[in-house]
């Protein structure tokens, strides 16, 4: 978190925590004030059978959209603070995936990557976004590039934050859900704090009372964490992927933080070498999700992206 909001946020807790207020009071109120800095509201929209919550500008603007899609096991409050950054000259959406965060999550829905760019496309109908910048990170890295190959027309620009889809290289989660453990799909008390420090490099500073509900949540979300894994686990080793996002015609850039142990960094370079307007920018000192650990570095970059694919 960028220091100047750090006093404040450990002043919210405080004061929340001196009203007496529960756990889930100081989560609710913490996120809302997150959401609120960075020009964000938070809403519903029914699609067919989905449920879905997302963020959007609290005060549309006349500018670009930009759609952020989040990775497996997250939501649509890793984008907040990236956004914030985003705010004051695109409209922004940060949509929870079905399966996630506050949308529906049926556990016969089909979560396969194919299915999901579906889904999202079904979503941005909904709220009529025509055209947009789209971003992903990780999981949704990957639904990112299918879709900006299977709806070419509806991307002006791609950014793909340590994306799944290609693992040519392996990782040391690959080596972990070999043997049985997977860091990223949290049991028990104590695991949410493991997946934390196996994502992330550069960990924002958090309160305990909001960690704790955080991990209350990734627990209750076991049983379709599971669902969902178990249909993208193998789709890195499969060709269709690769073979798919060489359609892409928008300019795509491929962010990657070096020290990322969920999905290994050199894989870059396939995805640069798929893609025929594909570029690459590798983090030091950053691991899986750069828009959270360095969210200032990472807009500054989109920006510097798009003025020189303009």
């Amino acid at each position: 978190m960028p220091e100047t909001r750090l006093p404040a946020l450990l002043l919210l807790t405080l004061t929340t925590l001196l009203w007496g207020c529960s756990r889930q009071d100081i989560y609710d109120t913490a996120i809302d004030w997150e959401r609120s800095s960075a020009g964000l509201e938070a809403d519903r929209v029914v699609v067919g059978e989905l449920d879905v919550a997302y963020l959007h500008n609290k005060d549309a603007i006349e500018g670009e959209t930009i759609v952020l899609i989040h990775g497996f096991g997250a939501n649509k409050e890793n984008w907040t603070r990236f956004a914030g950054e985003l705010t004051d000259e695109f409209n922004v959406y940060a949509i929870d995936l079905p399966g996630h965060g506050d949308s529906s999550k049926e556990l016969d829905l089909g979560y396969r990557l194919e299915d999901q760019v579906q889904y999202v496309s079904r979503i941005l109908a909904a709220l009529g976004i025509d055209q947009s910048h789209m971003m992903g990170n990780s999981m949704g890295g990957a639904i990112t590039a299918l879709y900006a190959a299977t709806f070419p027309g509806q991307i002006r620009s791609a950014v793909l934050f340590n994306p799944a889809g290609i693992f040519e290289y392996d990782s040391e989660l690959v080596e972990l859900v070999t043997e049985g453990d997977n860091p990223l799909i949290p049991k028990q008390p104590g695991d949410f704090e493991r997946l934390l420090d196996f994502a992330l490099e550069k960990r924002p500073f958090a309160p305990w009372p909001i960690l704790d509900v955080m991990e209350e949540k990734a627990i209750a979300n076991q049983e379709v964490n599971e669902v969902i894994f178990a249909a993208i686990r193998d789709s890195g080793y499969e060709p269709d992927f690769r073979n798919t996002i060489e359609r892409i015609e928008a300019p795509v850039l491929v962010l990657w933080g070096k020290e990322d142990r969920v999905i290994n960094y050199r894989n870059a370079d396939i995805f640069v070498e798929r893609i025929a307007n594909a570029r690459k920018v590798l983090l030091d000192g950053v691991g899986h999700a750069p828009m959270i650990e360095v969210p200032e570095e990472s807009a500054k970059l989109f920006r510097q992206f798009i003025q020189s694919s303009n």
